[in-house]
């Protein structure tokens, strides 16, 4: 039957508009990453990964929800708000200790970047630590990673948690605002916070795990960092999307091992600067040593990983771990060879 001029007319717009939509390179899965402090260099490879664009090569619509802290952060996942937590490996011992099931499965920080520091305002004479019995802890939050190290690093020195106060102060400005105004007299806490109040001479540096051989000394071995891990049913059901997450970050982990310092400058979002891009890229440059060049996890990090938990953590004293069971290379491993060197 002939067509009709009409008919004619509606088949070519049709056929144009056909020939006008892009192609699709692959179906996209949507996820949800909560974070404690994006703008913190611990977390940086998800935001090079986000702003570079490599979730989207990975067919992934990525949400990152950002919490004040990585407890919180946790939290969000248990709660069934968000999918994946990007933060800190031991996250996944404690959780398993609670009988929650978690994996890590792509590393992002070789060393946790955290520095213990003192307030040159509040305790200009500071000599020892044990100074600090009655004084008022900063952390970015109650339960997290950096409330971990402070206890770890005062316990170290002989100081019980129940000797000092905790507070929560976050890992941004606020943080900075809190230290600048003697409202804690020491804290953990990580760059860019240090670096900006380093240059004002706010702080003085008690301990700093920004460098991987002082962190190794501390701990006893590779105290792994920040990391994407999930609940291990997620990553059952959801192989494709953990792959995608892995492929992205090792993509972001390989550029941030040789970025220069404008490539940062470019990169990342203006608000991660405090106000000072000099003052961000010189705290990258001393934390970048603590990022993982490759993604992969340390063999022996769950066991350095648990044994600062059980300093900090009474109850994990008689808790037997199942190591292998917290992390996964296998990911890493394919993210490798679909993107070799």
């Amino acid at each position: 039957m002939p067509f009709t001029r009409r008919q004619l007319i509606a088949s070519a717009a049709a056929a144009t508009a056909m020939c006008s939509v892009p192609p699709v390179f692959a179906s996209s899965k949507s996820v949800k990453i909560a974070v404690g402090g994006k703008a913190l260099y611990y977390y940086l490879p998800i935001s090079i990964a986000e702003s570079l664009g490599y979730f989207k090569d990975e067919g992934l619509d990525v949400e990152i929800i950002d919490f004040q802290g990585g407890s919180r952060s946790l939290q969000a996942v248990v709660g069934g708000s968000a999918d994946v937590v990007s933060g800190a490996f031991e996250h996944t011992l404690s959780m398993q200790a609670r009988g929650q099931a978690m994996q890590a499965f792509v590393l992002q920080g070789r060393a946790p970047q955290c520095v213990f520091a003192v307030s040159n305002k509040t305790m200009p004479d500071f000599k020892s630590m044990a100074e600090l019995k009655g004084k008022k802890i900063g952390v970015t939050a109650p339960g997290s990673s950096s409330h971990a190290i402070a206890i770890f690093i005062l316990r170290n020195a002989g100081i019980e948690p129940k000797d000092v106060s905790f507070i929560g102060v976050g890992a941004s400005a606020a943080a900075v605002a809190a230290m600048r105004a003697g409202q804690i007299d020491a804290f953990v806490n990580l760059d860019p916070v240090i670096a900006t109040l380093e240059k004002d001479n706010v702080i003085r540096i008690v301990a700093d795990t920004r460098v991987v051989e002082e962190s190794d000394k501390i701990f006893g071995g590779p105290m792994v960092a920040g990391c994407l891990y999930a609940p291990t049913r997620y990553i059952k059901e959801n192989p494709d999307i953990v792959q995608g997450l892995t492929n992205a970050v090792v993509r972001a982990n390989r550029w941030l091992a040789k970025a220069t310092a404008e490539d940062i400058v470019k990169a990342v979002p203006e608000s991660y600067f405090l106000g000072n891009k000099d003052i961000y890229v010189t705290g990258f440059l001393k934390n970048r040593p603590a990022l993982s060049k490759d993604g992969f996890i340390p063999e022996h990090a769950p066991e350095i990983s648990f044994k600062s938990l059980q300093i900090i953590n009474d109850k994990l004293a008689d808790f037997k771990p199942d190591y292998k069971a917290v992390f996964t290379n296998r990911f890493v491993e394919a993210a490798h060879k679909k993107y070799p060197d």
